[in-house]
């Protein structure tokens, strides 16, 4: 069976058989969660289920509780590899380092805390592979798919994404590594709908009225899921309101920690 007929557009010619290895980035977020549900699907169609391994970089305290739990529930519900994998400097801690906040021209919490060591990871399960060298390199390239729950709904930057694209920077000699957005232009009502078919547990948070799951607080994120977090989770917010003050750097530009605290009926 031809698995092109099971992609929604624009993939035509993404055929998950092509690849060795087909890797899926997990934040155990509503997008993580269908994209995962929509990958099996796909990766049953074409037999390949035994290739595909879900990826879950932890952040640390910066995310939620029960997050990297979730995650690897979820993996298993599919019967997928599980792995876990954080830089060894968290996210908190690399912002103490740095001094300042990540924000969305400088995302070094994505490029260290994300893809660097997803990209490790990559390394390894392409030596996994074992592929015949012919003197001091592999008979082939490797072929990675790298799975991510992007939605063109959340940000113009992400709507201009293509849905299949070769990561430059992250292939090499030894390997090909393509990026694949699957749910790029899903409805969050359509992600939604795919989660309660599937029947797997979603994260608690979305039902406290969360409405992203990334960081408890992400400097990406809207002032009513910063006030959210800030009730749901006073002591963090209070650990931030007073790394905000060590540092001198405020939270956002337009939006301090300890205004969103306040803001949220809490003491700053």
């Amino acid at each position: 069976m031809n698995t092109a007929t099971l992609f929604d557009t624009q993939v035509p010619q993404s055929d998950l058989a092509q690849y060795d290895v087909i890797l899926v980035a997990s934040s155990a977020g509503k997008d993580s969660q269908a994209m995962l549900d929509y990958v099996a699907e796909c990766a049953r169609a074409a037999d390949v289920t035994s290739r595909v391994v879900v990826l879950h970089n932890n952040l640390g305290r910066a995310e939620w509780p029960g997050t990297e739990g979730l995650a690897k529930e979820q993996a298993a519900h599919y019967g997928f590899r599980f792995e876990e994998r954080h830089r060894a400097q968290l996210l908190l801690e690399e912002i103490r380092a740095r001094g300042m906040w990540p924000d969305a021209r400088n995302r070094y919490c994505t490029s260290d805390q994300k893809r660097g060591p997803s990209r490790k990871l990559i390394t390894e399960l392409v030596a996994e592979l074992g592929i015949p060298r012919v003197g001091s390199r592999p008979a082939r390239q490797a072929r990675v798919l790298y799975c991510l729950g992007l939605r063109a709904e959340e940000s113009s930057g992400r709507a201009k994404k293509p849905v299949l694209s070769v990561d430059d920077a992250a292939s090499s000699g030894v390997r090909e590594v393509v990026t694949w957005l699957p749910i790029l232009h899903w409805t969050e009502a359509k992600v939604w709908a795919r989660i309660k078919e599937s029947g797997v547990r979603y994260h608690w948070a979305y039902d406290k009225g969360m409405k992203r799951l990334s960081c408890s607080f992400c400097v990406l994120a809207s002032r009513e899921d910063l006030e959210c977090a800030a009730r749901l989770r006073p002591d963090l917010a209070a650990e931030y309101v007073a790394l905000e003050a060590e540092m001198g750097h405020r939270f956002k530009a337009d939006l301090s920690m300890a205004e969103v605290v306040a803001s949220a009926g809490g003491a700053a």
